[in-house]
Formats: structure tokens, C-alpha cells, sequence
């Protein structure tokens, strides 16, 4: 439709455009190059918000973004386990340590949200918060996992819809949120911007 409102993603993560497509969105993705390291907050919860935060903004203010009218989403998540913020592993030694630490435990996914109506000028952000219990895989499966190299690209080092979801005996909360993106969050926060989810809808979704 050609007063489609333009939709971008500022993650590059595959799991997050899975999401916003199977609910019947098109967004196009703009990474933020944000540095990651260079952020910071008091808390896990605070931090992934910050970061979400991060990354639209960088977006939502290039100047052909902001022509376009466009909406902007940005996310990210960290898993707090005992109070540390723990994203992506920085390698194979930290990701079967993690893995050690983390099983026949309970940690909870944080991932910030944060939508930018650039034709507004206004913003509104959000964290979704998910309990995760993990499994207790041995120290063979870990290294096994490990070597697969899926826990590297994913916060936690861990994902539900990969490898590692066997080892997940299950989560308290949102399903999405585990993978990136809690979408009842995000019409939440489209409607405080007074955008309805579902005008939102691809063409194909329509029919």
C-alpha cells in the first residue's frame, strides 16, 4: 500500500526480523554500529534498555530515516544471572563457562525496547523481563554446544530455537522475549505513539 508506514529494524539479529515477519510485519534492517562495550548501566534490566535505546536513536536520526517519516525499533537483551549482565560470549573458553554456571539454574532474559516515530519526533521505551530454567547438561553436551558455535551470537549463550533448546527445561513469561523481541510489549508501545500494530500489516498480511 503506498501509505505504508516505513518500519526499521536497527538489529541485525535474525531471530527479531523472524519475529516482526511471522507477525505480519516488513521492516527493513539498518544496523546502528553501536558499540555495545562502550554502554553501560547500574542493573542488567537497565542496561539492556540502554543499549535498545542506543541503537534506535543512532537510527532514527539518519537523515534519510528521518525524511521517510519512519518507525524505528530497537532492541536488545542480556540474561541476568545473580545480578550480571551476561551478553554474547567473547569466546568458546567463556560460553562452556557460562554454560557450567549457569545449569540446573534459573536466570531471567532482559531485552529493551525502544520504538522511535521519527515523523513525531517522540519515543517510547520498555523492558520485558523472561524467567529461563535451565537444564542440566553434561560436560560432554556443553562441549558439544560450544563447538557448534551457536553460543557465540546469541546473549546468554543460549537460544530456544536452536541447539540449545534441548537444554532449556523452560521459561516463565514471554516466548518471544527469549528470542529477542516481545511483541505484546511492542504493540504496547506503538500505541502509546499512537500507531496500531496491525496498520502495520504487509500487504500479504492483509489479503
Amino acid at each position: 500500500m503506498s501509505d505504508q508506514r516505513r518500519l526499521v529494524l536497527a538489529s541485525q539479529s535474525p531471530a527479531r526480523l523472524g519475529l516482526l515477519r511471522q507477525a505480519g510485519l516488513a521492516p527493513e534492517v539498518i544496523v546502528s554500529g553501536v558499540d555495545e562495550d562502550a554502554v553501560s548501566a547500574p542493573t542488567p534490566a537497565e542496561l539492556a534498555l540502554a543499549l535498545a535505546e542506543a541503537k534506535a536513536s543512532v537510527v532514527a536520526a539518519r537523515p534519510e530515516v528521518v525524511s521517510s517519516g519512519a518507525l524505528v525499533i530497537g532492541c536488545d537483551s542480556v540474561l541476568d544471572l545473580d545480578g550480571e549482565a551476561l551478553g554474547k560470549p567473547a569466546d568458546a573458553a567463556e560460553a562452556r563457562a557460562r554454560w557450567q554456571a549457569m545449569r540446573g539454574r534459573a536466570g531471567t532474559l532482559q531485552t529493551g525496547h525502544c520504538v522511535y516515530d521519527t515523523a513525531s519526533g517522540r519515543h517510547r521505551a520498555a523492558t520485558a523481563s523472561t524467567v529461563v530454567r535451565f537444564g542440566s547438561p553434561s560436560d560432554a553436551e556443553i562441549e558439544a554446544y560450544v563447538a557448534s558455535g551457536e553460543p557465540l551470537y546469541v546473549a546468554g549463550a543460549f537460544t530456544l530455537d536452536g541447539l540449545s533448546g534441548p537444554f532449556i527445561d523452560g521459561i516463565d513469561g514471554d516466548h518471544g522475549n527469549v528470542l529477542g523481541l516481545s511483541l505484546p510489549l511492542l504493540r504496547k508501545l506503538l500505541a502509546e505513539l499512537g500507531v496500531g500494530i496491525t496498520d502495520l500489516w504487509a500487504a500479504g498480511a492483509r489479503d
